[in-house]
């Protein structure tokens, strides 16, 4: 999700090549001054974690405003008014008394939707999700999908959900990527790929997916682990785990083809012949 906004560096990463293209222009062209006037104003990013995100010394309030006020250069009145407002949206009770608390005084709920707020407050043309909900408990995940479920039907902006969790993305999601060891392995529709999955580890994935109306005696695991980034198999990276591997996967690396209206799949198995050809 940083990498897509250039601020991968602060976490350590490195962008070594490829492009990433928004509103036809590739981003990593773009110098630190364009992209701060990209960031917040037409792409924003709701991180994963609340309780870290937001600026323990400044008032949550002020935090929203200040995107506000770098991109809309509204004074401070006037943003204070859409900010309260884009707060009772986001469901926040007594809006007006939460704009001068401290992010220490909220619960994690609460400040996933302020975090939200000031991703929604610029009116961005993305919206970038990273596992918004991971670190909150299963009563206020389900609030939070519910919320980007009505943000998702009336916002005018496009949500880039990542996740983990398969039942968030069949719940929000109209389309879905599978990846596996930072490549995408199938991608499609959620109706197909949840009812048809065609590569061995969406296969797998859902395999895994606990039947709460069928008995089982034991859960289905994909054997193996994924490979640490610095030593990455050849060829196709699930290979070691595959149970359809063929000879070919071991030295090449399959390209996403597409079998279907707007499906794609990363897997020998259905290139012509069936052998990569």
């Amino acid at each position: 999700a940083k990498s897509v906004i250039k601020l991968i560096s602060y976490s350590g990463g490195e962008i070594i090549n490829g492009s990433i293209i928004f509103d036809n222009e590739d981003l990593l062209s773009k110098s630190e001054k364009e992209m701060q006037k990209i960031r917040g104003a037409k792409i924003s990013l709701i991180s994963q974690d609340p309780m870290t995100s937001l600026d323990p010394v400044y008032r949550v309030g002020d935090q929203i405003i200040e995107a506000i006020q770098v991109h809309k250069k509204l004074h401070y009145k006037e943003a204070k008014k859409e900010a309260v407002e884009l707060m009772r949206l986001m469901g926040i009770p007594l809006p007006k008394k939460v704009f001068y608390q401290y992010p220490h005084e909220l619960s994690g709920g609460m400040k996933q939707r302020i975090i939200i707020a000031i991703a929604l407050s610029c009116d961005p043309a993305l919206v970038i999700a990273d596992e918004p909900t991971t670190a909150l408990d299963v009563t206020i995940q389900a609030q939070i999908i519910d919320l980007f479920s009505k943000l998702i039907e009336h916002a005018q902006s496009a949500f880039l959900l990542i996740t983990h969790n398969l039942g968030v993305v069949a719940q929000m999601c109209d389309s879905v990527a599978i990846m596996y060891a930072g490549n995408i392995v199938e991608k499609g529709s959620v109706k197909k790929i949840f009812h048809s999955p065609k590569h061995p580890y969406t296969e797998g994935l859902l395999q895994c997916i606990p039947k709460m109306d069928q008995k089982q005696k034991k859960l289905n695991a994909i054997p193996g682990t994924v490979p640490h980034p610095r030593n990455f198999p050849t060829g196709c990276r699930f290979y070691p785990r595959c149970q359809h591997a063929m000879k070919k996967c071991l030295s090449q690396q399959p390209g996403l083809i597409e079998i279907d209206d707007e499906r794609f799949v990363a897997c020998f198995r259905y290139f012509k012949n069936g052998d990569g050809e």
